[in-house]
């Protein structure tokens, strides 16, 4: 059954582990720009944020493209352009609940996170952003993005 051989890609756990290892490094190319924009220069939590994804979101793009899922999909520049922007169609939806996280954990919940005189909060709660939604972007990006465990999207 193709949902079956989806399901197993899905749970292929080197993939897992390499897209996480991805994850982590644009998360924190994310989280140091967050850092730096928000505490060096004053810029507000949500607007470092739009910096810092994308910043992270075309990294991990090419890496996740060359080794992630360097079996899938088809070669060429048109190909690379065609995912390179189904990508960034998924990770809106990642995004869309990374910035929600970040939102209710700066704006709703009053929590401040003082070291050394700084306010390190706004990291953290998009830390903790960044973390729900992976898993979002995992699948779809697997699914929709690479077509795993069934015929290459066109």
């Amino acid at each position: 059954m193709a949902t079956d051989s989806r399901l197993h890609a899905l749970a292929h756990r080197a993939r897992i582990g390499q897209f996480v290892s991805v994850g982590v490094v644009g998360a924190a190319i994310e989280t140091a720009i967050v850092a730096l924009l928000t505490t060096l220069f004053g810029v507000g939590a949500l607007a470092a944020k739009a910096v810092g994804a994308e910043c992270s979101i075309s990294t991990m793009f090419v890496v996740n493209d060359r080794w992630t899922f360097a079996a899938e999909g088809e070669g060429g520049v048109v190909a690379f352009v065609r995912r390179w922007t189904k990508s960034h169609a998924v990770r809106l939806g990642g995004l869309a609940v990374a910035f929600t996280v970040l939102f209710v954990l700066t704006s709703v919940v009053s929590v401040t996170l003082p070291v050394w005189g700084v306010d390190l909060w706004p990291t953290v709660a998009n830390v903790v952003g960044i973390g729900v939604g992976m898993v979002l972007n995992y699948v779809a990006e697997s699914l929709f993005t690479w077509g795993v465990g069934g015929e290459a999207p066109p």
